[in-house]
């Protein structure tokens, strides 16, 4: 290595910060992408360190920048470089550091995955469509593959329509339904409660699970549990968050849809198939117990992306080269 410094800040990051030899090869392309902005790819070494100001540390990240990079690998090349002048600084090489105090980009939120309509009813028609009793299974198994399918219908119904969280889910109990006026009184974080809207397709599909879950009840002879849960596993007591995480991860397998889907995909559903439909933000926000509006906020920026989707499909100039 031609340069003395770069030289002794590897030894530095080998001996005193036991640095993997994946991140000190990471350190130097770092610095050398600087080196070639500054002095240009042919500059010799060694390199006029003490020339560097916080201009040249500004236009450093204003490149990355301009270049679209993703906010993550920036802030990688900032650090290297912050870290290369504080052990230039440290070790009495130079006596201040441009880098220190510039503010790496802010990391973008994710976008969190959601289902289109059309892949909603497909996940949702699902389980009733495979609970289909085989020939030799017991009245006991057909009884429960019966009772598997119109829960599990009731379940995904009632998180697509409410965009209940699922461990809210798994928490409600049958005295926390109104049927006839259609709403779930859900507890949220912090105990919060909320009225939750019911549909007409969650509210059918409730009172089949219940009715199909009593008869279940009876010819197993379970025992009645208060307060009473509103699906069963098959020891008769409550599912559980896992349960119902697996059980969704198997409808998604068998339609062809994303396997990394979870429930809470389906509240992200909920809420931007909402918006997208011309729902106000903070109708959605009370509906999703969303103590702050900039939380829900976040459904705001899927739509635009489906939008600016159908718009890249549709308009004539709409493809970007």
């Amino acid at each position: 290595m031609d340069d003395p410094d770069m030289a002794e800040f590897v030894r530095y990051l080998e001996g005193e910060k036991d640095a993997s030899t994946h991140t000190i090869q990471n350190y130097l392309i770092d610095i050398r992408q600087f080196c070639e902005k500054k002095w240009g790819a042919d500059a010799p070494a060694p390199f006029a360190w003490a020339d560097v100001d916080r201009y040249d540390a500004r236009a450093y990240l204003i490149h990355f920048q301009k270049m679209d990079m993703a906010p993550s690998t920036t802030a990688r090349k900032l650090s290297a470089m912050r870290s290369f002048y504080h052990f230039l600084v440290r070790s009495n090489r130079l006596d201040k550091n441009p880098f220190k105090g510039l503010s790496s980009p802010r990391k973008g939120r994710a976008l969190p995955k959601v289902l289109s309509t059309d892949e909603a009813i497909l996940l949702l028609e699902a389980p009733v469509q495979m609970s289909i009793s085989r020939e030799r299974d017991t009245p006991v198994q057909k009884a429960w593959k019966s009772y598997a399918g119109v829960r599990d219908r009731a379940i995904l119904e009632l998180l697509y329509s409410t965009g209940m969280r699922v461990n809210e889910l798994v928490q409600l109990t049958e005295s926390q339904l109104d049927l006839i006026g259609g709403s779930a009184r859900v507890r949220g974080k912090g105990k919060k409660e909320r009225l939750c809207p019911l549909g007409s397709f969650a509210i059918k599909a409730l009172r089949e699970a219940m009715k199909v879950r009593d008869e279940v009840q009876l010819m197993h002879a379970w025992g009645q549990v208060e307060p009473r849960p509103l699906f069963l596993n098959r020891k008769g007591g409550s599912l559980s968050v896992r349960s119902v995480e697996r059980m969704m991860k198997k409808y998604l397998v068998a339609r062809g849809l994303n396997p990394e889907l979870t429930p809470h995909s389906l509240r992200h559903s909920f809420a931007t198939h909402m918006l997208n439909e011309g729902a106000e933000l903070r109708a959605v926000q009370e509906l999703l117990g969303h103590a702050s509006l900039s939380t829900t906020q976040i459904y705001t920026h899927v739509s635009i992306e489906r939008l600016k989707e159908v718009y890249d499909r549709a308009h004539p100039l709409g493809q970007h080269s």
